[in-house]
């Protein structure tokens, strides 16, 4: 079983992503709704596989949830994938440097989306 945190500040956004990889039987989802909530979570002892991580929220962005992810040691090496509507390269090369795996550009493919996520964990 693959156990996915997604972390989106925007509720239908956390819905579709959660219904479309819940569609997926291997896959099991816990959403949060910003970046200090994840990294609640993630202190109390939850460890998922992956975590799909937008770039954009108020107060704790992505890639500053990334960069305290980092230095909680049982997290330090979880793959995480941002997800974000910013898709310019230099954006993408920017995201790919603070170390996550991949990228998602959104809107995503709710239909697709389970397949892109074991793709990008694949070839990590």
């Amino acid at each position: 079983m693959l156990n996915v945190l997604h972390v989106d500040d925007e509720p239908d956004i956390r819905e579709v992503a959660a219904f479309a990889l819940e569609m997926d039987p291997g896959m099991t989802v816990r959403s949060a709704s910003s970046g200090q909530e994840a990294l609640d979570w993630l202190g109390s002892g939850y460890a998922p596989d992956v975590i799909l991580l937008d770039v954009m929220m108020p107060t704790l962005d992505g890639p500053g949830t990334l960069e305290r992810l980092r230095q909680m040691p049982r997290h330090a090496g979880t793959p995480v994938i941002f997800m974000t509507a910013r898709a310019q390269s230099h954006e993408l090369d920017r995201f790919l440097g603070l170390g996550a795996i991949a990228v998602i550009i959104k809107p995503f493919d709710p239909m697709t989306l389970s397949r892109q996520l074991r793709d990008h964990l694949a070839s990590a």
